[in-house]
């Protein structure tokens, strides 16, 4: 069954107008879904029974339940969850000085077939709907307000191609940052891409507020289509022209995403290319320390090594910033808990 939380406020309103209702009830309905956040469509108190009949004949309202979690020593909770048809999918919650911070799934499996990635051990199977991916905020944002906590900022950026996924992505994103929806502002929402260009002209033309994080993890082709596929259908060239061009267009800085490989893309010539590359646009890079994935085999930069990255980074004039390790005592790589789950369950 369809999640209410699949609507955003216009479609809300066309199905209400459908049973006979007035619009203003759309927006009755939401301040229950997300400032009360209710548990129940029967909790809606000042709505007519026979509304709330007819919206539990066509809508639940979580479409998933936990499965298993994790959490490491500094806080970081991964959970697993199982949607209706069985399937499973994970959600992040790290804590940062800057508040906290969830990272959202955006599809069951991922086909993009990044090497050093979890995500890419299990195949798509589907895409997330906007309402299952509201569903992974709602569940976590419900949790912290048992402790008056609050999901300050959105990465979408866990299992998945967003950008393969493009229409129930920005309907999710219109969804929680709509001021009668959880009102999380546009610039703490970040959608990540391994470079999908059709997809990045189209948030292009869009002029859409969010921030938008591109997953480069090598300097040149020969060595970026090796570790990422995307690469031999949108090669840096076209890659970087569609950036610009967004750059330009909306006056928006932008985020690259470099994971350290030791030994694989981390060298001192590495580091210059990736400077001649970026140097000149409104854009930083964010040096991610690596998550290791035993079935991968690639292992992650030491500190020293990465601190010298960053510095030639700097030196040659582009801004980067080196992220701290975030659950290393848990499955934290993208996917991981999952495929462990997933694999476990198949030799049962």
């Amino acid at each position: 069954m369809q999640t209410i939380y699949d609507l955003n406020l216009k479609m809300l309103e066309e199905v209400l107008a459908e049973y006979g209702q007035k619009p203003y009830r759309a927006k009755q309905i939401y301040h229950w879904l997300y400032q009360k956040r209710c548990s129940s469509l029967d909790e809606m108190s000042d709505l007519p029974a026979a509304l709330i009949d007819r919206l539990k004949e066509n809508y639940c309202l979580d479409p998933l339940k936990e499965l298993t979690r994790q959490v490491a020593k500094d806080g970081t909770t991964k959970y697993l969850f199982e949607m209706q048809d069985g399937s499973s999918v994970e959600a992040v919650l790290m804590h940062f000085h800057f508040g906290d911070s969830l990272c959202v799934s955006s599809q069951i499996g991922c086909n993009m077939g990044c090497s050093f990635c979890a995500s890419g051990l299990l195949k798509k199977q589907r895409d997330l709907t906007a309402g299952e991916m509201a569903a992974e905020v709602m569940y976590v944002q419900k949790e912290l307000d048992a402790v008056q906590g609050r999901v300050d900022n959105i990465v979408i950026m866990g299992t998945g191609e967003p950008f393969d996924n493009y229409d129930n992505v920005m309907r999710f994103c219109e969804i929680i940052n709509s001021d009668h929806g959880l009102a999380i502002g546009a610039r703490h929402i970040t959608i990540s891409t391994c470079g999908i260009v059709p997809a990045i002209n189209d948030f292009a033309k869009g002029h859409y507020q969010y921030n938008l994080a591109v997953s480069l993890h090598a300097p040149n082709d020969e060595l970026r289509a090796k570790l990422m596929p995307v690469d031999r259908a949108y090669p840096l060239d076209r890659l970087m022209d569609a950036l610009k061009k967004y750059s330009e267009d909306n006056h928006r800085r932008l985020t690259f995403e470099y994971i350290l490989l030791h030994d694989v893309n981390d060298t001192d010539e590495h580091a210059v290319q990736l400077a001649d590359l970026i140097r000149g646009m409104n854009a930083y890079v964010n040096l991610i320390p690596y998550n290791e994935v035993d079935e991968n085999g690639y292992h992650t930069t030491n500190e020293k090594k990465a601190l010298h990255f960053y510095d030639i980074l700097m030196k040659h004039g582009v801004k980067a910033t080196l992220r701290s390790k975030h659950g290393e005592d848990i499955d934290a790589a993208c996917g991981q808990l999952r495929a462990k789950h997933e694999m476990g369950s198949r030799t049962e």
